[in-house]
């Protein structure tokens, strides 16, 4: 049975749950707490786990970090492993290590999607600057997801008629058109403008539009009356 991951080991023995983590996995207590003195050796902050179904209990609520896991455990190997946090949409960096001979596990492992491996035994410099190289790539998607959970909650308090505004704004409409085209007043318009750039934290409208070409509305479908991008308007009935 796993044991409970362990505290996060940073620099001087600091807890570090605000930093990015290289979450070791290895059913070897002896390799784990190598790794993790030799990250902390060089100022990287780890965690340890005893299997990969103990971090994958803990995968899908963690920050900004990447896994370093061995290919050959028990109960789940690492490519299970990395396949089960791509289908529950973990974007950690993957750093597989092998043993002698497991080339073809690790071309695999690559194939996959895996950052990169590390065949046993391997040179400390080389592991310390392919996690480094993994934690920076690990931020980046940290702060990509994070900034699209951001619109997504932003587009979620928009009301029905601030979507279909903000469809037609970003598809290059300008107010009079959208006037027409919902049936409404170019001041009702502008009102309705005004609130979806407060309510989306957009300054300008090129930022509005990189917001939604990150993150398109998912009722984002041309309307009654609504013309897709690029095609005409339809009058609304009875307009």
């Amino acid at each position: 049975m796993a044991e409970t991951a362990s505290q996060p080991i940073g620099p001087r023995g600091t807890a570090q749950w605000d930093a990015a983590l290289v979450h070791v996995i290895d059913d070897d207590d002896a390799v784990r707490d190598s790794l993790a003195l030799l990250l902390d050796a060089a100022g990287i902050a780890a965690r340890t786990y005893d299997s990969a179904t103990a971090f994958l209990a803990l995968a899908p609520s963690l920050g900004a970090g990447c896994v370093l896991t061995d290919v050959r455990m028990p109960d789940l190997d690492g490519l299970a492993l990395q396949r089960k946090l791509t289908e529950a949409g973990v974007t950690l960096p993957v750093i597989v290590m092998t043993g002698h001979g497991d080339v073809p596990i690790a071309v695999a492992a690559l194939k996959a999607g895996a950052a990169d491996f590390l065949e046993k035994p391997f040179d400390d410099e080389r592991l310390i600057a392919t996690v480094r190289t993994a934690l920076t790539a690990g931020r980046e998607a940290w702060r990509h997801a994070a900034a699209i959970t951001q619109i997504a909650t932003r587009l979620a308090s928009l009301t029905p008629r601030e979507r279909e505004v903000l469809t037609l704004v970003v598809a290059g409409s300008p107010n009079k058109t959208i006037a027409y085209d919902l049936g409404a007043s170019p001041r009702t318009i502008e009102v309705h403008r005004a609130r979806v750039m407060e309510k989306m934290g957009a300054r300008n409208l090129p930022e509005l539009v990189r917001m939604m070409i990150a993150v398109p509305p998912v009722d984002a479908v041309p309307l009654d009356g609504v013309a897709p991008p690029g095609g005409a308007a339809r009058k609304p009935a009875g307009g």
